[in-house]
């Protein structure tokens, strides 16, 4: 490997001398015309082309070619010889590029590891499953879990998996895993609202009939369903019936208990099915959203023991970008699972979650 490295450094030598010689012997020959005046040059023909088969007025044919004609004399009067080092200074320049170039290899084999062979990816998620799967990204973890499943599908593995895409932002790759669940069970309702969940996150907020589809065979399955239902009431809203979406949002509500913090999210739909300028997305705007998370912060403080709640609470400030308050909420859940490490990791990693653009 050494004698590999070391011959191409030589050819990079080679073709890097060869390309200063004839630079070199250029750059004293002097009569080379500025391309940039023949643009020009071919501007003002062309200018009297097109005046000549009646393509431009006369008028207009006056101010292109008195634009033209002034760039060209402004190219002409910048026009310069290329510059050229000092024949006194082209040894220096020379020596401290070769030397920049030795530097850098000697540096690598130093510091680099030259023999060092390829890790092909089974042999990396051999050492991802063989590790603690604590300490994995989701994004590891996903390629473990695939891995896996490959010789023994199941269920239960394949919405961890679902799960695990989703927090790699791959919200498609997690619709697949999902469908490949429903294959084995697909009387799940909670499955059938998940991918729902996940087709809406990959349209970014619309309940597109894909979505649609999977939130009624939620409902179908279990009418208990209040996440399939309230997006099946949005979607209904953005397809024009206001008054249906409102009586659905209205059902749900009633469903919920006195004091529970999704009712911000029912009334705020419905005042959006009934304005008339309510988004056709339904995405959720950020007034919502700071609502949830503020009933979310209220609950926890009547019920802190719940990890969980303190994990999404993080979250929650993260994707904000309210800095002051997730350090704020990361301290309390330290301070009161300090002994469960589990929970402590989830926390910092939930803390490290990007803010939204």
């Amino acid at each position: 490997m050494v004698v590999f490295w070391t011959a191409a450094g030589l050819l990079a030598a080679a073709a890097a001398a060869v390309i200063l010689l004839r630079a070199a012997r250029s750059a004293p020959q002097t009569g080379a015309a500025d391309p940039t005046l023949d643009v020009y040059r071919r501007q003002l023909s062309e200018i009297d082309d097109l005046s000549d088969r009646g393509l431009m007025e006369p008028g207009e044919k006056e101010a292109a070619y008195a634009e033209a004609g002034r760039r060209l004399l402004v190219a002409a009067d910048a026009s310069a010889p290329g510059w050229t080092a000092p024949a006194g200074q082209r040894p220096l320049l020379l020596a401290v590029v070769g030397g920049v170039g030795l530097a850098t290899l000697g540096a690598y084999l130093i510091l680099g590891q030259p023999g060092q062979a390829d890790q092909p990816l089974a042999q990396r998620i051999e050492a991802w499953r063989t590790g603690s799967l604590n300490d994995l990204s989701p994004a590891e973890l996903a390629a473990v879990l695939r891995q896996t499943l490959e010789t023994r599908p199941e269920v239960e593995g394949y919405r961890f998996l679902a799960l695990a895409e989703a927090q790699s932002g791959n919200p498609a790759a997690a619709a697949r895993a999902l469908r490949r669940a429903l294959d084995l069970a697909p009387e799940r309702a909670d499955l059938w609202e998940m991918l729902g969940l996940s087709l809406l996150s990959r349209s970014e907020g619309e309940v597109t009939p894909q979505a649609r589809e999977a939130f009624s065979e939620a409902v179908r399955l279990d009418p208990g369903a209040l996440a399939a239902r309230f997006h099946l009431a949005r979607g209904r809203a953005a397809s024009g019936d206001a008054e249906g979406a409102v009586r659905d949002l209205q059902a749900i509500g009633a469903m919920l208990p006195a004091g529970d913090p999704r009712r911000a999210d029912i009334d705020n739909a419905i005042q959006e099915a009934r304005s008339p300028a309510a988004p056709a997305s339904g995405t959720p705007t950020s007034d919502m959203i700071g609502r949830m998370v503020a009933g979310l912060a209220e609950r926890l403080e009547s019920n802190p023991d719940d990890p969980d709640g303190w994990i999404r609470l993080v979250r929650s400030y993260a994707v904000l970008g309210d800095v002051a308050r997730r350090d704020a909420a990361l301290a309390s859940a330290r301070k009161r699972y300090a002994g469960q490490t589990q929970v402590l990791e989830q926390l910092e990693q939930a803390a490290q979650t990007e803010p939204m653009k």
